[in-house]
């Protein structure tokens, strides 16, 4: 949980091995993302066309994550992480065959983001369903918090290892490099022996595994709530980040290695959130979604100071900033819903969880990128952090006003 320091998960040598190898496949996903996020905006100079690529990429997940997630939760998930990564592998290749070709156009990156969109669709529920059954059912807390910490951080150290890539070897080598990455987890799930869940879907049709896994996930107040902070988070502070091409290039002009700059503090930012959470106290164990609402306003406030400033300096400061915000939210609003269900609903919650997380940032990255073209970066930064900070102000307001004091600041438990 957060709030203690937990390290009981690494007890294990299945999670241990695990761990090491989601290591190398996470950070390559997110590398590519932005490879293919420059491509687009090296090809067509357009924030919108960045926005799109972004929006088709994270689409699929919000249409198929749920039914992938019913999937998981009839299926040996260790088998389908492997044929999983094993698609991600072999997209990441094809990506890198069509620039060593000099044949990649608008549509081939089109395609890539919406094949790559349809594994991620699968990924997530695969990934939040495996490592809890990688430990003994009381070391689930701290792996649980383990796992959402790595994906946090990787969301953000991997563009900033793509960026950085990119200003040193170019865009075809930083790709085929992030397809041998794969290859260490494909090996470490090869060793596995993971825990099949001890209880199976209930309902006998396919739609009613789903709705079963939807009454849980939204008749749970505390997983409600955590969902509607990630949804906020996501598209305003995630969306945000998806479109620093434009802010790198087309704002300050300061190319690829000013995009890796910025992706670089964005790393730095998620891992010292992440650090950090591991070393909070333990008297905000029960305040974890009202912790989250207030980290995700900060978050929120430096968008708007990204918009404002014409100082490339507090521009990297405020995107390293912004990522710690949307690092340490995230990864405590995913605590909170893996800590509240058990192994045979993981796979559909959490599927949920990503729909939420990754939908939103898919429609964050889409709504801002053709705003910028209308009203300019700076006025579409600026508008949209006022729009969520009085999202979550309205949020928790009503919270505390509908709450009894002693659950006020609690975690709907």
């Amino acid at each position: 949980m957060v709030g203690q320091v937990n390290l009981s998960a690494l007890n294990s040598r299945n999670f241990r091995l695990y761990l090491a190898g989601n290591l190398f496949a996470l950070n390559a996903m997110w590398m590519l993302r932005i490879i293919v996020g420059w491509l687009a905006w090296d090809m067509t100079g357009s924030a919108s066309f960045v926005g799109l690529i972004a929006f088709v990429y994270f689409l699929p997940t919000i249409f198929f994550g749920p039914f992938f997630g019913v999937l998981i939760d009839r299926s040996d998930v260790r088998r389908a992480a492997i044929l999983v990564q094993s698609l991600f592998l072999i997209a990441a290749s094809g990506l890198w065959l069509v620039q060593h070709l000099e044949i990649l156009g608008a549509t081939h990156l089109l395609t890539y983001s919406l094949a790559s969109g349809i594994i991620m669709s699968a990924h997530g529920p695969v990934r939040m369903s495996m490592a809890p059954r990688l430990v003994a059912s009381n070391d689930i807390p701290s792996a649980v918090n383990f796992v959402s910490l790595t994906y946090n951080v990787s969301r953000m150290t991997g563009p900033a290892i793509g960026g950085w890539a990119i200003a040193q070897i170019g865009t075809g080598p930083a790709t085929i490099v992030t397809a041998f990455c794969y290859l260490p987890f494909l090996m470490a799930l090869s060793l596995l022996r993971v825990r099949q869940a001890a209880t199976r879907p209930s309902k006998p049709d396919f739609l009613g595994d789903l709705a079963e896994g939807a009454s849980i996930a939204f008749g749970d107040a505390g997983i409600r709530a955590a969902l509607a902070l990630a949804a906020i988070a996501s598209i305003f502070i995630l969306g945000s980040l998806e479109i620093l091409p434009a802010i790198a290039d087309g704002v300050f002009d300061k190319g690829a290695a000013g995009l890796g700059l910025l992706t670089a503090a964005s790393g730095l930012g998620a891992i010292v959130a992440g650090l950090g959470l591991v070393l909070l106290p333990s008297a905000f164990g029960r305040n974890r979604l009202p912790l989250a609402a207030a980290i995700s306003l900060f978050g929120v406030a430096c968008i708007a100071g990204l918009g404002l400033t014409a100082s490339w300096p507090a521009a990297i400061s405020l995107v390293a900033a912004m990522s710690a915000a949307a690092a340490a939210s995230g990864i405590i609003c995913q605590s909170v819903i893996q800590t509240r269900i058990d192994d045979g609903m993981r796979g559909r919650v959490m599927s949920m969880w990503a729909s939420v997380a990754i939908g939103s940032s898919a429609m964050g990255a889409a709504i801002l990128g053709v705003a910028v073209e209308f009203l300019g970066l700076g006025a579409t930064l600026t508008f949209s952090a006022i729009f969520a900070g009085l999202l979550l102000a309205t949020g928790l307001i009503h919270h505390c006003w509908k709450s009894p004091p002693a659950t006020r600041f609690g975690d709907f438990d």
